[in-house]
């Protein structure tokens, strides 16, 4: 019996996959336990709108996430660090700091969790920050520090 996936299973495979499967398999335990349903003409039309659908919402992501990259390459994020004598640092510039006054400056969210930071950032001057906002798509975000 052909039997189309609706959740990834180890053994059987991946979420939309087509597979052959015994009968008494498939109808005491991947049907009754969600795992699949029979792949009938209805069932298997189904999923390649299905397929159809999550192509063009990835699409429509990646281009959002290419608007984004555009955009945050074109801004500077103003930052204050405090500094002692002869300018010395206290502390560093953390990607959450990073990404609160880019929101409060520009507008514009970014999670302090894509943010990529080599180095600690403890000195004042101007540094490329690298912001991953898709898999396939990271955009240079410059950050310039100054005295506080």
């Amino acid at each position: 019996m052909k039997i189309i996936l609706l959740k990834d299973e180890k053994k059987l495979g991946k979420k939309g996959d087509i597979i052959n499967a015994s009968d008494g398999y498939a109808r005491n335990y991947i049907i009754p336990q969600g795992i699949g349903v029979e792949a009938t003409a209805a069932n298997i039309n189904d999923l390649k709108l299905q397929k159809a659908n999550e192509k063009k919402v990835a699409d429509e992501k990646l281009k959002e996430a290419q608007e984004l990259a555009e955009k945050l390459s074109a801004i500077t994020v103003q930052a204050a660090i405090k500094t002692g004598a002869g300018g010395r640092a206290f502390g560093s510039i953390s990607s959450k700091e990073i990404a609160e006054e880019c929101k409060s400056q520009h507008g514009i969210a970014i999670d302090k969790k894509k943010i990529v930071l080599d180095d600690a950032i403890k000195a004042p001057g101007t540094y490329n920050v690298q912001v991953k906002i898709h898999p396939q798509v990271t955009a240079s975000l410059s950050v310039k520090v100054s005295e506080a």
